[in-house]
C-alpha cells in the first residue's frame, strides 16, 4: 500500500490538494476515498492491487490483516471490501493516520483499527494473535524492510499459513528472508517489485 514516510516534511505545504484511491472489488468496490497529500505516500496502484487480490481470492474472506505502514489504507481497505473480517492499520504520520480513521468511518467499517505510531515500536511486543494476511509496503529507502520482517517473524505474527506481501523499490536487494517464508508469486511494475509469501514453518527459505 501506499506508506507514507516515517517522518513529516518541514517543507511540505499544508494547503497542497490530497488524492483518491478508488477501491476496485468486493462490497465497496468503485467507492473513492481521499488520502491525505504527505511527501512520500504512494498509494499501491490499480494494477498492482487487482493483481496482488487474484492471488489472494480465496484467502481474503474472512481473514485478519495487518497493515504495517497504512499510509493511504489501500491495501486494508481493499482487503476489507472483500470481506475480511478485521483489519489493524498501523501509521506514523499523524495526518494519514487520521484520514485513514474518517475513511473508515465514511465506510462505516467497525471492524478496522488505526494505530497511529511508529511500526517497528509497535512490532517489536508480542503478537495478541497471529495474523492470516500482512502487508509490508514501507517508505522507500528507509531501511524498515528488514526490521519489519525480524519482528514479524520473531515477535508471534505469523502463523503456519499466513501471507505476507511486500512492496519496495525495483532496486532493492532483499535481505536474507526468515526460514520457512515460501514465495508464492512476483511481479514488477514501473518501479516497483511486489512479491506473496507464505509462511510454511517446516520449510527453509529459497
Amino acid at each position: 500500500m501506499a506508506r507514507a514516510p516515517r517522518r513529516n516534511s518541514a517543507s511540505t505545504p499544508a494547503s497542497r490538494t490530497p488524492g483518491q484511491i478508488r477501491l476496485i472489488g468486493g462490497q465497496w468496490r468503485g467507492r473513492k476515498l481521499p488520502v491525505t497529500d504527505v511527501a512520500g505516500l504512494r498509494p499501491t496502484t490499480d494494477r498492482v492491487r487487482e493483481t496482488l487480490f487474484n492471488w489472494l481470492m480465496q484467502e481474503t474472506r474472512g481473514a485478519r490483516v495487518l497493515d504495517c505502514f497504512a499510509g493511504s489504507g489501500a491495501l486494508s481497505l481493499e482487503a476489507l471490501s472483500r470481506f475480511a473480517e478485521s483489519a489493524t492499520m498501523l501509521e506514523l504520520d499523524q495526518a494519514a493516520a487520521r484520514q485513514l480513521s474518517r475513511n473508515l468511518s465514511t465506510l462505516k467499517a467497525d471492524n478496522a483499527s488505526v494505530i497511529a505510531g511508529d511500526s517497528l515500536a509497535y512490532l517489536a511486543r508480542p503478537a495478541e494473535a497471529p495474523f492470516d494476511i500482512v502487508f509490508i509496503d514501507p517508505p522507500f529507502r528507509k531501511g524498515l524492510l528488514q526490521p519489519c520482517i525480524e519482528q514479524l517473524n520473531n515477535n508471534g505474527y505469523l502463523k503456519p499459513g499466513s501471507w505476507i506481501y511486500l512492496e519496495t523499490e525495483v532496486e532493492l536487494a532483499l535481505p536474507p528472508l526468515p526460514a520457512g517464508w515460501s514465495l508464492h508469486r512476483e511481479k514488477i511494475a514501473g518501479q516497483v517489485a511486489y512479491r506473496l509469501y507464505q509462511y510454511r514453518p517446516t520449510e527453509t527459505t529459497e
